[in-house]
């Protein structure tokens, strides 16, 4: 895949990322907004603390999180489109919207839903300020474990493929890869900081407006991404095949 291809197809891949981005942007505003004010009355009432707001609410709720969202997708749609033109055809004989779907679902799990069973999302009010800086590190290194876990699931499974058959080779690299998860999450510390009053009903829809959030943007992604780089291979290899047979007829 020459150099030309790939920014074509960073370019889509920014733009399926933006277009996601706006789909992940509604549910974010329709479903985690209710519940982010919901979190913020509750911290409210139960804090004999009034801090000076130094941005205003209704500002972060519109401009701030439509900011956040949309920036958020542009960059994972461009590093999404590198890692596809990394996959295409290395993880097996999958088209390009095929190959596209499936690199969408494998970043759900290894860059979300891995690190978000271990760690997942709170409301603002929940957690100790003096604690941030851990509770951060800790979730970006189950993050990078999930991803490079996944990576070396997916090498394993190539290889064991030719002595088991697909599908044999694919459960034993899945079975691999939910083992190695089991012993990260045994051996990295727990993080449990929700108050003991604190809604369970709110932490559960919060949670859940979460995982909506990014199951949107990257089935949003997958699905419009893929549809772009079809379009843009077919065109790439046959001008390049045009390039090859005008150089054999001189």
């Amino acid at each position: 895949m020459n150099s030309v291809t790939i920014r074509a197809l960073l370019v889509r891949g920014m733009l399926a990322g933006l277009a996601a981005g706006v789909l992940a942007l509604v549910v974010a505003f329709l479903l985690g907004e209710p519940q982010v004010d919901a979190a913020i009355a509750f911290e409210e009432a139960h804090s004999h603390e009034h801090e000076m707001e130094v941005v205003s609410r209704g500002l972060q709720s519109t401009a701030g999180l439509a900011t956040g969202v949309l920036v958020y997708g542009v960059a994972l749609g461009g590093i999404a489109a590198l890692a596809f033109c990394f996959a295409l055809g290395r993880i097996g004989r999958f088209g390009a919207r095929a190959t596209a779907v499936l690199l969408s679902g494998a970043a759900l799990l290894a860059v979300y839903l891995v690190p978000f069973l271990k760690y997942p999302a709170n409301p603002p009010s929940v957690g100790d300020p003096d604690t941030i800086g851990t509770r951060t590190t800790l979730y970006f290194l189950m993050m990078l474990l999930s991803v490079l876990l996944a990576v070396a699931a997916t090498i394993l499974g190539r290889r064991l493929a030719p002595k088991l058959g697909n599908w044999n080779a694919t459960v034993a690299a899945a079975a691999a890869f939910v083992v190695a998860v089991g012993l990260a999450y045994a051996f990295l510390p727990a993080v449990n900081e929700v108050p003991a009053d604190f809604s369970a009903t709110l932490l559960w829809q919060f949670r859940l407006s979460a995982i909506a959030i990014q199951l949107v943007l990257w089935t949003a992604f997958g699905l419009v991404f893929g549809h772009l780089a079809e379009r843009v291979l077919p065109a790439r290899q046959e001008a390049a095949a045009t390039e090859r047979a005008a150089a054999a007829a001189s």
